[in-house]
Protein backbone atom coordinates (compact mmCIF):
# COMPACT_ATOMS: atom_id res chain seq x y z
CA UNK A 1 0.00 0.00 0.00
CA UNK A 2 1.63 3.31 -1.12
CA UNK A 3 1.38 6.80 1.11
CA UNK A 4 -1.25 7.76 -0.58
CA UNK A 5 -3.43 4.66 -0.10
CA UNK A 6 -2.76 4.85 3.79
CA UNK A 7 -4.98 2.34 5.73
CA UNK A 8 -7.53 3.59 8.09
CA UNK A 9 -7.54 3.74 11.71
CA UNK A 10 -10.24 1.69 13.74
CA UNK A 11 -11.67 5.09 14.90
CA UNK A 12 -11.95 6.37 11.35
CA UNK A 13 -13.12 3.07 9.94
CA UNK A 14 -15.99 3.31 12.54
CA UNK A 15 -16.75 7.05 11.65
CA UNK A 16 -16.72 6.24 8.03
CA UNK A 17 -18.80 2.94 8.39
CA UNK A 18 -21.60 5.24 10.22
CA UNK A 19 -21.66 7.88 6.96
CA UNK A 20 -21.41 4.28 4.62
CA UNK A 21 -24.55 3.07 6.07
CA UNK A 22 -26.26 6.60 6.24
CA UNK A 23 -25.97 6.93 2.64
CA UNK A 24 -27.71 3.57 1.65
CA UNK A 25 -31.58 3.86 1.42
CA UNK A 26 -32.33 0.78 2.09
CA UNK A 27 -34.90 -0.14 -0.40
CA UNK A 28 -36.02 -3.52 -1.64
CA UNK A 29 -35.41 -4.00 -4.94
CA UNK A 30 -38.47 -4.30 -6.61
CA UNK A 31 -40.21 -4.43 -10.62
CA UNK A 32 -39.69 -0.92 -11.73
CA UNK A 33 -40.97 0.59 -15.41
CA UNK A 34 -37.01 1.16 -16.13
CA UNK A 35 -33.69 1.55 -14.69
CA UNK A 36 -31.13 4.01 -14.59
CA UNK A 37 -27.07 2.64 -14.14
CA UNK A 38 -25.50 5.96 -12.99
CA UNK A 39 -22.34 6.46 -14.29
CA UNK A 40 -19.09 6.28 -11.94
CA UNK A 41 -15.54 4.50 -12.05
CA UNK A 42 -16.99 1.51 -10.38
CA UNK A 43 -18.17 -1.65 -12.56
CA UNK A 44 -19.59 -3.27 -9.95
CA UNK A 45 -22.56 -0.84 -11.23
CA UNK A 46 -23.20 -2.71 -14.28
CA UNK A 47 -22.62 -5.97 -13.17
CA UNK A 48 -25.77 -5.58 -10.74
CA UNK A 49 -27.47 -3.81 -13.05
CA UNK A 50 -26.80 -6.82 -15.12
CA UNK A 51 -28.45 -9.22 -11.91
CA UNK A 52 -31.16 -7.29 -11.63
CA UNK A 53 -32.40 -7.60 -15.43
CA UNK A 54 -31.60 -11.38 -14.97
CA UNK A 55 -34.07 -11.40 -11.96
CA UNK A 56 -37.10 -9.56 -13.98
CA UNK A 57 -37.37 -6.15 -12.22
CA UNK A 58 -37.35 -3.82 -15.62
CA UNK A 59 -37.19 -4.62 -19.03
CA UNK A 60 -35.39 -1.31 -20.01
CA UNK A 61 -31.82 -0.21 -18.47
CA UNK A 62 -30.02 3.01 -19.64
CA UNK A 63 -26.54 3.71 -19.06
CA UNK A 64 -25.82 7.66 -18.10
CA UNK A 65 -22.31 9.03 -17.79
CA UNK A 66 -19.68 10.57 -20.22
CA UNK A 67 -16.46 10.86 -19.25
CA UNK A 68 -15.44 10.55 -15.03
CA UNK A 69 -14.10 13.83 -13.93
CA UNK A 70 -11.78 12.38 -11.62
CA UNK A 71 -10.51 9.15 -13.74
CA UNK A 72 -10.86 10.13 -17.14
CA UNK A 73 -8.10 7.23 -18.27
CA UNK A 74 -10.32 4.60 -16.46
CA UNK A 75 -13.49 4.24 -19.02
CA UNK A 76 -11.74 6.41 -22.02
CA UNK A 77 -14.90 6.13 -24.30
CA UNK A 78 -16.90 7.40 -21.43
CA UNK A 79 -18.72 5.57 -18.70
CA UNK A 80 -22.13 5.16 -20.06
CA UNK A 81 -19.95 2.88 -22.86
CA UNK A 82 -18.03 0.71 -21.04
CA UNK A 83 -20.85 0.00 -19.00
CA UNK A 84 -23.23 -1.09 -21.25
CA UNK A 85 -20.43 -3.42 -23.31
CA UNK A 86 -19.95 -5.14 -19.66
CA UNK A 87 -23.43 -5.34 -19.11
CA UNK A 88 -24.12 -7.39 -22.60
CA UNK A 89 -20.88 -9.21 -21.59
CA UNK A 90 -23.09 -10.44 -18.67
CA UNK A 91 -26.31 -11.30 -21.18
CA UNK A 92 -27.89 -8.62 -20.99
CA UNK A 93 -29.67 -8.12 -24.41
CA UNK A 94 -28.49 -4.97 -26.55
CA UNK A 95 -32.65 -4.47 -27.36
CA UNK A 96 -32.62 -3.92 -23.29
CA UNK A 97 -29.98 -0.97 -23.02
CA UNK A 98 -30.10 2.45 -24.07
CA UNK A 99 -27.36 5.17 -23.99
CA UNK A 100 -26.76 8.16 -22.78
CA UNK A 101 -23.31 9.15 -23.19
CA UNK A 102 -23.33 12.97 -22.05
CA UNK A 103 -23.83 13.42 -18.71
CA UNK A 104 -21.38 14.85 -16.46
CA UNK A 105 -23.19 15.36 -13.24
CA UNK A 106 -26.11 13.19 -10.93
CA UNK A 107 -28.55 15.50 -12.08
CA UNK A 108 -27.59 15.12 -15.61
CA UNK A 109 -27.44 11.00 -15.60
CA UNK A 110 -30.88 11.56 -14.29
CA UNK A 111 -32.49 14.45 -16.28
CA UNK A 112 -30.97 13.15 -19.10
CA UNK A 113 -31.79 9.88 -19.43
CA UNK A 114 -35.32 11.04 -18.63
CA UNK A 115 -35.23 12.28 -22.10
CA UNK A 116 -33.95 9.31 -23.54
CA UNK A 117 -36.48 6.83 -22.12
CA UNK A 118 -39.39 9.64 -23.22
CA UNK A 119 -37.43 9.56 -26.89
CA UNK A 120 -37.87 5.54 -26.94
CA UNK A 121 -41.32 6.26 -25.87
CA UNK A 122 -41.05 4.86 -22.55
CA UNK A 123 -43.24 5.77 -19.93
CA UNK A 124 -42.34 5.41 -16.66
CA UNK A 125 -43.97 5.78 -13.31
CA UNK A 126 -41.35 3.89 -11.23
CA UNK A 127 -37.42 4.20 -12.04
CA UNK A 128 -34.80 1.98 -10.28
CA UNK A 129 -31.35 4.38 -9.52
CA UNK A 130 -28.47 2.25 -9.46
CA UNK A 131 -25.68 3.41 -8.39
CA UNK A 132 -22.23 2.47 -6.07
CA UNK A 133 -23.45 1.86 -2.48
CA UNK A 134 -22.36 5.39 -1.01
CA UNK A 135 -24.23 7.40 -3.33
CA UNK A 136 -27.67 6.01 -2.89
CA UNK A 137 -28.96 8.92 -0.61
CA UNK A 138 -27.33 11.88 -3.15
CA UNK A 139 -28.98 9.85 -5.91
CA UNK A 140 -32.74 9.45 -4.57
CA UNK A 141 -32.03 13.37 -2.97
CA UNK A 142 -31.49 14.87 -6.71
CA UNK A 143 -34.00 12.60 -8.35
CA UNK A 144 -36.88 13.32 -6.53
CA UNK A 145 -35.86 17.12 -7.13
CA UNK A 146 -35.36 17.11 -10.97
CA UNK A 147 -38.21 14.34 -11.64
CA UNK A 148 -40.29 14.22 -8.92
CA UNK A 149 -43.26 12.81 -10.69
CA UNK A 150 -41.91 9.25 -10.70
CA UNK A 151 -41.57 7.11 -7.65
CA UNK A 152 -37.96 6.60 -6.89
CA UNK A 153 -36.36 3.12 -6.07
CA UNK A 154 -32.40 2.53 -5.22
CA UNK A 155 -30.27 -0.42 -4.83
CA UNK A 156 -26.58 -0.94 -5.22
CA UNK A 157 -24.38 -3.84 -4.47
CA UNK A 158 -25.31 -5.81 -1.28
CA UNK A 159 -21.62 -4.95 0.05
CA UNK A 160 -20.51 -4.91 3.77
CA UNK A 161 -18.54 -1.85 4.06
CA UNK A 162 -15.24 -3.65 4.35
CA UNK A 163 -15.97 -6.03 1.67
CA UNK A 164 -16.42 -2.84 -0.48
CA UNK A 165 -13.27 -1.35 1.18
CA UNK A 166 -11.26 -5.04 -0.62
CA UNK A 167 -12.86 -4.45 -3.74
CA UNK A 168 -11.73 -1.00 -4.49
CA UNK A 169 -8.36 -1.41 -2.69
CA UNK A 170 -7.57 1.86 -1.67
CA UNK A 171 -9.15 2.71 1.73
CA UNK A 172 -7.90 6.36 2.15
CA UNK A 173 -9.90 7.09 -1.43
CA UNK A 174 -13.29 5.45 -0.49
CA UNK A 175 -13.37 7.16 2.90
CA UNK A 176 -12.95 10.68 1.01
CA UNK A 177 -15.35 9.43 -1.38
CA UNK A 178 -18.03 8.47 1.25
CA UNK A 179 -16.83 12.19 2.98
CA UNK A 180 -17.42 14.27 -0.18
CA UNK A 181 -20.82 12.24 -1.46
CA UNK A 182 -21.96 13.67 2.49
CA UNK A 183 -21.31 17.50 1.56
CA UNK A 184 -22.98 17.19 -1.47
CA UNK A 185 -25.88 15.77 0.65
CA UNK A 186 -25.81 18.36 3.13
CA UNK A 187 -25.16 21.45 0.49
CA UNK A 188 -26.73 20.67 -2.95
CA UNK A 189 -30.64 21.15 -1.57
CA UNK A 190 -29.02 24.78 -1.06
CA UNK A 191 -28.13 25.15 -4.48
CA UNK A 192 -31.47 23.82 -5.79
CA UNK A 193 -29.73 20.33 -6.70
CA UNK A 194 -31.61 17.93 -4.49
CA UNK A 195 -34.04 17.63 -1.63
CA UNK A 196 -33.08 18.27 1.84
CA UNK A 197 -32.15 15.22 3.42
CA UNK A 198 -32.42 14.65 7.71
CA UNK A 199 -28.20 13.85 8.95
CA UNK A 200 -28.52 12.24 12.24
CA UNK A 201 -26.20 14.06 15.06
CA UNK A 202 -23.65 10.93 15.09
CA UNK A 203 -23.49 10.96 10.83
CA UNK A 204 -22.50 14.75 11.52
CA UNK A 205 -20.12 14.15 14.57
CA UNK A 206 -18.10 11.27 11.89
CA UNK A 207 -18.56 13.80 9.33
CA UNK A 208 -16.48 16.74 11.12
CA UNK A 209 -13.98 14.16 12.66
CA UNK A 210 -12.74 12.79 9.07
CA UNK A 211 -13.05 15.99 7.48
CA UNK A 212 -10.59 17.27 10.62
CA UNK A 213 -8.54 13.54 9.93
CA UNK A 214 -8.26 14.84 5.91
CA UNK A 215 -10.34 13.06 3.77
CA UNK A 216 -11.02 15.93 2.03
CA UNK A 217 -10.02 15.31 -1.71
CA UNK A 218 -13.73 14.90 -3.21
CA UNK A 219 -14.85 18.20 -1.29
CA UNK A 220 -17.33 20.73 -3.58
CA UNK A 221 -15.35 24.31 -3.06
CA UNK A 222 -18.96 26.01 -1.39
Amino acid sequence: MSDNQRAITDDQRRHAKLIWDYHQMHHKPRPCDAAIGLGSHDLGVPAFCAELYRAGLFPTLVFSGGSNPTAPDRFPRGEAVHFREHALALGVPAEAVLLEPNARNTGQNITLSRDVLAAAGIAVKTVLLVSMPYMERRAFATARKVWPEVEVVCASAPLEFDDYLKTIGDEKLVVDQLVGDLQRVIEYPKLGFAIEQDVPEDVHVAYESLLKDGFDSRLLKV
